[in-house]
């Protein structure tokens, strides 16, 4: 399950305009790069590190999405002036670029082009919020499970390295190097924490994929995609 990453369908003069007029911060684990209901505009593009986008529900964690490298934050705000619709937490030292909306706005304008990495990484998040609807219609925590897994492995994944020199990987593994709890999972793919172990506990992916403080292992991830539903 590839990602549609703003930066990479960024045209190169746009990148460097917007090079030109952002400026790079540094945000440690656990800082707010922005706050449900405020105001503040800016854009950041996410150059390393993951972020945590997530909204409060009657005190209760509403995780929305997982960010890295190249992706967009703030886009909605930017286009339409309105109020934060999440808050979004740096889960691990991140780098990005930040700008005012209003000059963010005004770089697009110079470069159609970049309208569209815009527009791909909308549709995209509009895609995946409907897929995660329609996995409710019939219930469907497996598949609502595996697609929040595959994207973290499209996103963050790197290629499990063997233990012993003659150890195998199977079909493909991988580790996400993002500090994501089984109740984060739960609240991302709209379950609780006892229902993800179940699942992880299960056919087809019982033991292939751990769950630990600092990252989480893929041991096959054809068994993901089967639990998904992809062909």
């Amino acid at each position: 399950m590839e990602s549609t990453r703003f930066w990479d369908a960024l045209p190169v003069r746009a990148r460097d305009a917007l090079l030109r007029a952002g400026a790079p911060v540094v945000i440690r684990p656990g800082a707010f790069l922005m706050r449900e209901h405020t105001r503040a505009s800016q854009v950041f593009v996410l150059r390393s590190g993951a972020v945590r986008v997530w909204a409060d529900r009657a005190g209760d964690m509403a995780v929305l999405d997982v960010l890295g490298p190249g992706d967009l934050v703030g886009e909605l705000e930017a286009a339409d002036g309105g109020v934060r619709h999440a808050n979004v937490e740096a889960l691990t030292r991140v780098e990005a670029l930040v700008l005012p909306a209003a000059r963010f706005r005004h770089v697009l304008d110079g470069h159609p082009g970049a309208v569209w990495a815009v527009a791909a990484v909308l549709a995209e998040r509009l895609r995946d919020s409907n897929d995660l609807r329609t996995a409710h219609f019939p219930d469907d925590p497996e598949r609502r499970l595996a697609t929040r897994l595959l994207r973290l492995a499209s996103r963050f994944g790197s290629p499990v390295k063997a233990e012993r020199p003659d150890a195998v990987t199977d079909e493909g593994g991988v580790q996400i190097q993002v500090p994501l709890s089984q109740q984060d999972l739960g609240r991302w793919a709209g379950m609780g924490r006892r229902k993800v172990a179940q699942i992880l506990a299960a056919e087809p992916v019982r033991g292939g994929i751990t769950v630990a403080r600092n990252a989480i292992v893929v041991r096959s991830v054809d068994a993901l995609h089967r639990l998904a539903g992809d062909d």
